[in-house]
């Protein structure tokens, strides 16, 4: 007798789950559940199961008792995809470009949730120093120059909430723990137009960004170059902003046009 695949079951749920989804998209107006039974060959008890537990994560949204259609996190995550792809894109060359100039590495990085998330990296052997994290790495926001950026986007009550969150908790110790402190960071960060990372994230690394925007002036991603702590020029920074500006444009930026 063959062993059963303890797999098969979340694959079949898996096989359910786009069925469903790509029949509400072959529609343009929600579907009663009947309709959608009887189309997907599900039986309405578990077609309902599954909706309603898609219907919990926003993938599809109840207009009203008994029908169904795609829902709006979908947008909300296929835009998101949309602006990572599109970002990294325009930065590829304006960031090999920029690591030619400082020899260190150089990241591109967006937002998601409480954390950034290193989406593309230039970087060559001979900068030096170890690249800890690799494209899809993760960091606090409050711990990285890009973060950074981010945060001072936040007006007060959604800092704090951050703070409240995550606990400001830190990496090493020159890490912003205090909510006071990362207030009078983001002030700055605001000032200036850019962000520094100081052995904040990892000692003996430091760490400038500047801010990239779309066409819609929404900031998407930072740009940043990371280098050890003794290397990292002052005269890289305008170089980082004229970088960022650079792909802002091929985003469709015009500043304040």
């Amino acid at each position: 007798m063959a062993t059963r695949d303890p797999s098969a079951p979340t694959i079949q749920v898996l096989e359910r789950v786009f069925k469903l989804l790509d029949l509400l998209a072959s529609q343009a107006e929600p579907m009663a559940l009947k309709e959608i039974s009887e189309r997907s060959g599900l039986h309405p008890s578990t077609a309902h199961r599954i909706l309603n537990d898609l219907a919990s994560g926003r993938l599809v949204d109840r207009p009203q008792a008994g029908s169904y259609r795609l829902g709006m996190r979908l947008l909300e995550l296929g835009n998101l995809v949309k602006a990572r792809l599109d970002v990294r894109d325009a930065a590829l060359t304006p960031m090999r470009e920029l690591h030619r100039l400082t020899h260190q590495p150089v990241n591109l990085s967006v937002r998601q949730g409480d954390e950034i998330v290193y989406i593309e990296r230039s970087y060559s052997e001979r900068s030096g120093m170890q690249v800890v994290r690799a494209i899809g790495g993760r960091a606090p926001l409050h711990l990285t120059s890009v973060g950074k950026l981010f945060l001072a986007q936040d007006d007060n009550l959604r800092v704090r909430a951050y703070a409240a969150r995550t606990g400001l908790v830190g990496h090493t110790r020159n890490s912003i723990t205090d909510l006071a402190r990362l207030e009078r960071e983001l002030a700055l960060v605001r000032q200036r137009g850019m962000a520094r990372d100081d052995e904040e994230l990892e000692l003996g690394v430091r760490c400038m960004a500047a801010s990239i925007f779309d066409d819609q002036g929404r900031l998407v991603a930072g740009l940043s170059v990371s280098a050890p702590a003794d290397r990292l020029e002052e005269s890289w920074l305008e170089r980082v902003q004229s970088t960022a500006a650079q792909i802002s444009a091929a985003l469709g930026y015009r500043g304040n046009d």
